[in-house]
C-alpha cells in the first residue's frame, strides 16, 4: 500500500487483499451515497455526518500503512487527519491482475430486476447502488431488487450496466434468454399498422430511451439531454483508458448521436 497526501486529496494505492479488510468495508459501505466511480479508481467525498467514521477509518488506515512499512505512525496519523475533510481516492495497484465478478440480472416482469452475486462484493454492489440508488427498493450484501418501472429506470439501469470495470474488477453480466423480453414487454402491447411501421416505432423509441428522455419529449429537452450524454460518453475525456473503454465509449457516443439526428428531424 502507498498513501500520498496531497493539497485536495488523500490517495490511496493498494491492493486486492487491502481493498477487502473489513475496516476498509466498512468505510465503504457507510459512504455509499458520497462515492464517484472513475476508470480504475474511486473517489469518496467527506459526509459531515460521517465524521466519526472518517476519522476511525484515517486512524485503521494508518496504523495498517505503519505495520505494513513497519515505523511508528503517530506523526503520519496527525498529517492525516488534517487532510480529514479532503476527498479520498482508492485506486488499485496497476500490477493486480483484473478480477472477473458475475454479475446475475433477472427480471420478475417488466417493472421489477434483481442484480445479483454468487459472492459478497462491496465495490461492485456499491457502484450499483450509487448508480440506482433512488430506484432500489431493498438489498443484501449479494444483490438488489430495482424498480424500473418508468423510462427513466429502464435508461438508469442501462448505463449502469455499461459499465464494465470497478477498480479492477471486470464485470460479466449474466442473463437468460427472457431477461429482455420481460423488461421490454411494453413493446408487445403497441399494435401498429404494418410490420414496417412497427419497426420504426419501436427504433424510435428506443431513441428516445438512449437520450433519457419521455417518448414524444421537445426539440430543446432532447437537445439538452444529447449534450448532457454527450459529455460525459465523448471519447476524449478517456483517451488515456484501455483501448476496450475507449471503444466502448467510442460506441456510446455514436449511438447518442445517431438517436439524436434521427429525432431531431422528426421535430
Amino acid at each position: 500500500m502507498e498513501i500520498v497526501l496531497r493539497n485536495n486529496l488523500i490517495l490511496i494505492t493498494t491492493g486486492f487483499k487491502t481493498l477487502n479488510a473489513s475496516w476498509m468495508i466498512k468505510f465503504l459501505n457507510h459512504h455509499s451515497r458520497g462515492m464517484l466511480f472513475l476508470p480504475k479508481s474511486v473517489l469518496v467525498f467527506q459526509n459531515k455526518s460521517l465524521k466519526k467514521v472518517r476519522e476511525n477509518f484515517i486512524k485503521e488506515l494508518s496504523a495498517y500503512h505503519a505495520k505494513t512499512h513497519d515505523f511508528n505512525h503517530e506523526f503520519f496519523l496527525r498529517s492525516m487527519l488534517k487532510f480529514g475533510n479532503q476527498p479520498i481516492k482508492v485506486e488499485l495497484n496497476k500490477l493486480e491482475e483484473p478480477e472477473t465478478i458475475q454479475v446475475y440480472l433477472y427480471a420478475y416482469d417488466k417493472n421489477t430486476v434483481l442484480i445479483s452475486l454468487k459472492n459478497p462484493n462491496s465495490w461492485v454492489l456499491n457502484y450499483m447502488r450509487s448508480q440506482l440508488e433512488v430506484y432500489v427498493e431493498r438489498g443484501t450484501d449479494v444483490s438488489l431488487v430495482v424498480d424500473v418501472s418508468d423510462y427513466r429506470a429502464k435508461a438508469r439501469l442501462e448505463r449502469t450496466l455499461n459499465k464494465r470495470y470497478v477498480l479492477h474488477y471486470q464485470l460479466q453480466y449474466i442473463y437468460d434468454n427472457h431477461f429482455m423480453s420481460k423488461l421490454y414487454s411494453d413493446f408487445a402491447n403497441f399494435s401498429f399498422g404494418d410490420l414496417t411501421r412497427s419497426s420504426l416505432e419501436e427504433e424510435k423509441k428506443h431513441f428516445y430511451t438512449i437520450l433519457e428522455c419521455p417518448i414524444g419529449a421537445s426539440a430543446d429537452v432532447l437537445k439538452k439531454n444529447y449534450k448532457k450524454l454527450a459529455r460525459v460518453y465523448h471519447p476524449d475525456t478517456i483517451f488515456h483508458e484501455s483501448p476496450y473503454l475507449v471503444e466502448h465509449y467510442t460506441q456510446k457516443f455514436q449511438l447518442l448521436q445517431e438517436a439524436y439526428h434521427a429525432l431531431k428531424v422528426t421535430h
